[in-house]
């Protein structure tokens, strides 16, 4: 503090008694708030500037710290005087506001009609404006959603009986239980059953019918009507006996979902006895949002999170999006086909999904943040230099790693603000208010 008031004594005592040209104090090369009152050097090995005492002294942050202004500067006519607070009050003349403000010159030349606006480098740095050029980037969109797995319909097999039968004897197989393909489930007497088999086993026995192929083709017809095993009418091909009960095997390699068969129990025709499906393969079905239903297709890669494997993850492809919204909640339901070869997924589990929808081609964009959207304009401005900014309309494409394609109204290269571009805009809006009321000043 004493050396400050040193300071300040010392550049306003001597300043009567020196003359205009003589420096009283050296500044900063740069324009810093860096003062010496003798000669001395930067750390760069730059000598201050020196500063006569003819210079405005003038210590406000708003005014850049430059060197005196040439002479032609200086000349430049003044159009009116705005409001210091911003409002939309200009006057013809100096005048102070209701706070003892002095209103703010406005020279011609400062606001240009070409729609830019212009800033002050003290304005700009407090602001916090920055830039940054258009250039071609790949955009990567990535749709979150939740879902949940199920069964692939198409590997699911239902054994149920065709004719009234009793359940003779059921293997040790269980709801949950994983079977293979041709395991032994149950053995099943049925007389329509036993009565083809009969049949059938006295035609392929007869020396009159057996060297005649066509005589064994109806009867076989029968047993295959009531869906006996192929194991089972082999047997009697080979043995030519008629079982009095027939094995029934799984059809498929899976996990039991169902067993409704009991030992000794009658079975109707229809009748459900068993219930298996392969889980090998699942589907998982998601909820996308309405929104984003234009930048899905079937073939894109999905990758999927279940909840009850942290931290690892299962690949699968969009195979179908049904046709149906869901008018309450406003998503479509989306197919994803899983591998599960682990069996590790179950039916049920909640999962998550992320579909990877960006183009695998760069395409023009900026930064998000560069765009001002009102709904039905989308503006940015272009840095112009020297602290014009121009705003431009722009059209706007897909959107994806922080960044959004830009389709029309800007060029490659071109510099767009992408920091405080909001406080550019208030000072356009504020700048046009200013004109119009200048303009209606004009008038007769």
């Amino acid at each position: 503090m004493r050396e400050h008031l040193t300071l300040t004594t010392s550049l306003i005592a001597p300043a009567s008694a020196q003359s205009s040209d003589e420096p009283i104090y050296y500044q900063d090369p740069d324009g810093k708030p860096v003062y010496s009152l003798t000669p001395r050097k930067a750390a760069d090995g730059r000598a201050f500037r020196a500063v006569p005492a003819s210079a405005d002294l003038n210590f406000d942050d708003d005014a850049p710290q430059m060197p005196p202004p040439p002479p032609v500067s200086t000349t430049r006519k003044i159009k009116f005087y705005r409001n210091p607070m911003g409002l939309a009050d200009t006057s013809p003349v100096p005048k102070k506001d209701s706070m003892g403000m002095d209103y703010i010159p406005v020279y011609e030349g400062d606001d240009s009609d070409d729609g830019a606006v212009k800033l002050s480098p003290g304005k700009i740095q407090r602001s916090g404006v920055k830039s940054e050029p258009a250039m071609r980037r790949q955009l990567r969109a990535v749709i979150r959603a939740p879902g949940v797995i199920q069964l692939d319909e198409r590997r699911v097999s239902v054994i149920a009986m065709r004719s009234e039968s009793f359940v003779q004897s059921v293997a040790d197989v269980t709801t949950g239980s994983r079977v293979r393909k041709g395991q032994p489930l149950m053995q099943i007497y049925s007389s329509a059953i036993s009565s083809a088999a009969a049949d059938y086993v006295s035609t392929i026995g007869s020396r009159a019918t057996s060297s005649v192929p066509q005589f064994g083709r109806g009867s076989r017809q029968r047993l295959i009507n009531l869906d006996v095993p192929e194991a089972a009418i082999a047997a009697m091909d080979k043995t030519g006996v008629a079982p009095v009960t027939i094995e029934w095997q799984a059809p498929r390699d899976g996990v039991v979902l169902e067993r409704s068969a009991i030992e000794g129990m009658r079975a109707q025709p229809g009748d459900v006895l068993f219930r298996i499906a392969d889980i090998s393969k699942l589907w998982a079905t998601i909820e996308i949002a309405e929104r984003d239903l234009g930048a899905l297709a079937p073939g894109q890669m999905v990758m999927v999170h279940a909840r009850a494997f942290p931290g690892r993850s299962f690949h699968g492809e969009v195979k179908l999006i049904y046709p149906q919204l869901n008018k309450e909640a406003r998503t479509a339901r989306v197919r994803i086909e899983l591998d599960n070869p682990d069996l590790t997924l179950l039916p049920e589990m909640y999962v998550d999904a992320e579909i990877d929808t960006g183009g695998a081609a760069p395409v023009l964009a900026v930064p998000d943040s560069a765009v001002l959207d009102s709904g039905s304009k989308q503006v940015v401005f272009v840095d112009k230099g020297d602290g014009r900014y121009e705003p431009r309309a722009v059209k706007l494409g897909q959107r994806g790693s922080g960044a959004v394609e830009i389709r029309d109204g800007l060029a490659e290269g071109e510099s767009v603000v992408i920091s405080a571009n909001f406080l550019i805009d208030a000072e356009s809006n504020l700048n046009a208010a200013l004109k119009t009321f200048s303009a209606e000043g004009a008038q007769p």
